[in-house]
């Protein structure tokens, strides 16, 4: 085949994703569970509490970091102080406090404390694109879901979303176990240790009157246990405990 005709067939290709792209004015990556996603970037998945933290744009870089047992009681902690109810929401909430927790705790080690937000041309050490963002934070979901930390979400497999506008995005994924609504947990909005944002997944990034496609949860984690709260710390205690929790993340290794 010419030169020519190699280069008309990658043109006329190209035109014909920009023209159904405009016609359906959005795309969804396909669902499925979690380690899909891995095996298409080359990632490591969670192993218990130790995850490989993605940078250098689309997991070029990885840097392993396991979360400690006294790690996981301050993300207990913290999720039950910042949560001022048992539902749904408010756990949405837990989750990005949660997030961003983790995100303080493993920068200094992994060289992604400095990452800043909405980087993904910068192809550097340290800096994080979409997919990084969005891989390393379903690494920290998957953590929370195997600690019982997540009581009425699943972890599902990140996707992206796109138009003829906007380039390809990608976030976390998580889906209420009631009700089944999917929502994004994107953390790619601001700078390292920065709170995600977690949208309807059909109102994220590109708002459409549609619902998100639906994807199939990690195998490896039923639903998680209700658990009681500590009946042995007042609120005002642990507003202390949770302001010692993060001033002890500042100073781990």
């Amino acid at each position: 085949m010419s030169n020519f005709a190699i280069a008309y067939r990658g043109a006329k290709t190209a035109a014909l994703i920009a023209g159904a792209t405009l016609l359906c004015g959005f795309t969804f990556r396909s669902g499925g569970p979690p380690e899909l996603h891995y095996q298409e970037y080359n990632a490591k998945p969670p192993r218990g509490n130790t995850v490989s933290v993605c940078h250098a744009h689309g997991c070029q870089q990885q840097e392993s970091f396991t979360f400690t047992s006294a790690d996981i009681s301050d993300l207990s902690v913290l999720m039950d102080y910042v949560r001022s109810s048992d539902t749904p929401a408010e756990e949405r909430r837990a989750i990005a406090y949660a997030i961003a927790w983790m995100e303080r705790r493993v920068g200094p080690t992994t060289g992604t404390a400095n990452d800043r937000a909405s980087l993904g041309f910068m192809n550097a050490s340290g800096q994080l694109d979409c997919v990084d963002e969005a891989t390393n934070a379903t690494s920290y979901l998957l953590v929370l879901q195997r600690n019982a930390l997540l009581r009425h979400h699943a972890v599902i497999r990140p996707y992206s979303k796109a138009s003829f506008f906007k380039w390809p995005h990608f976030a976390a994924m998580i889906k209420q176990r009631r009700g089944g609504s999917v929502y994004a947990v994107d953390s790619g909005v601001g700078p390292n240790g920065a709170n995600p944002a977690i949208t309807l997944a059909s109102k994220w990034y590109i708002n459409e009157n549609v619902p998100a496609p639906v994807a199939a949860p990690a195998r490896i984690i039923a639903a998680a246990p209700t658990r009681q709260p500590m009946p042995a710390y007042t609120r005002d205690n642990i507003a202390q405990l949770v302001e010692q929790i993060l001033r002890n993340n500042q100073t781990r290794p």
